[in-house]
């Protein structure tokens, strides 16, 4: 008994209870409430929203990231040219000069690597140059190049000028952003056109390796122009007078023109066909008095912003000149060591 109550029957409420099922706090501690429920799609949806940024954010990046273009057999020529190579004046190439089908160079520009005239190694080379300007004109296309590059800074990837393109003063930036495998490609329908006194500046570590201008018909560079790339050109590229390249004029076509240039090859340390990628080396560039070159004192001449022309031309011409005294000296060497020796007849 409880209170007149029999203990084996309960209160109403106490059925009431029974019924009902477990009690309120235990139904809280074990069922998710609605704003738990709430909250927890709202985290499901926050992430999905943070995968498909990240996946926006890669898919940008893979954009950004353009793989190099590889030359072949034509990464090492400074010069090549399809009809004619003329020169006037001193002109120096660090690399090689490569002409096919053509046979007629004139001019004798001094030519610090190899000379291939329309022989196995030249053909060999136009038909890589052929492969690496089709697959330039075919890279897809990060944004505009404009139709002027004075002034403007461009970040790595590939850009398209809607016709030609023209640097008509001061300087164009490329940013690699401090990777030094970044790639800059321009593809350019017509002609590639600079002014007098212009430059190509490379900040942040962006390489002269990595830089290619794929152009649809003929390239002139202007007088004291400091360029910087792999020109492809599908017809003729002239280099006025005192124009200085660090990196290769290649024309598949048509001719090739110089006048009192300096040709600097340019390799990247990771792929001796050109591919691009590492750090930059020089191709047969002496190692003093070339910026860059060790013990020069410089940095890579492809991670620092251009000298000035003048200045530039001043180091080069003192390049040139330890280049030839070496050279003099191998030469003197090997006839020494190919004189006949004598025996002696003396007896003691």
């Amino acid at each position: 008994m409880n209170g007149g109550v029999p203990s084996k029957y309960g209160s109403p409420l106490s059925e009431h209870l029974a019924a009902s099922g477990p009690p309120l706090g235990d139904r809280l501690a074990t069922a998710p409430s609605p704003l738990f429920r709430a909250g927890r799609k709202t985290f499901r949806a926050g992430l999905l929203l943070l995968g498909m940024l990240s996946t926006l954010i890669f898919t940008s990046s893979a954009l950004a990231a353009a793989a190099s273009v590889g030359l072949g057999t034509a990464a090492p020529f400074s010069v090549l040219g399809g009809s004619t190579v003329t020169n006037t004046g001193p002109t120096t190439m660090f690399g090689d000069l490569g002409l096919s089908p053509g046979s007629s160079v004139t001019g004798a520009p001094h030519v610090l690597g190899e000379t291939h005239i329309d022989d196995a190694v030249a053909i060999a080379a136009k038909n890589d140059l052929t492969t690496a300007y089709d697959d330039a004109a075919s890279r897809p296309s990060n944004g505009s190049a404009g139709t002027d590059l004075a002034g403007q800074l461009f970040l790595p990837g590939v850009r398209t000028a809607s016709s030609s393109l023209l640097l008509s003063s001061g300087s164009v930036t490329l940013d690699a952003q401090g990777n030094p495998a970044a790639v800059f490609i321009f593809q350019i329908p017509t002609t590639l056109i600079t002014g007098s006194g212009t430059s190509v500046s490379l900040i942040n570590g962006a390489q002269a390796c990595n830089v290619f201008w794929q152009v649809g018909s003929s390239v002139t560079l202007g007088t004291g122009t400091s360029f910087v790339g792999t020109v492809m050109a599908l017809q003729s590229i002239t280099a006025n007078t005192a124009a200085t390249i660090h990196g290769r004029l290649l024309a598949r076509n048509g001719a090739v023109t110089l006048d009192t240039n300096t040709i600097t090859t340019s390799n990247c340390a990771s792929s001796v066909s050109g591919g691009g990628g590492g750090l930059e080396t020089p191709n047969g560039v002496p190692p003093v008095g070339v910026p860059g070159g060790a013990g020069s004192g410089l940095p890579p001449a492809a991670s620092r912003t251009i000298i000035s022309p003048s200045v530039l031309a001043k180091r080069r011409a003192a390049a040139r000149r330890v280049a030839e005294r070496r050279l003099a000296a191998k030469r003197h060497t090997a006839a020494h060591k190919a004189r006949p020796r004598h025996k002696s007849s003396f007896t003691g």
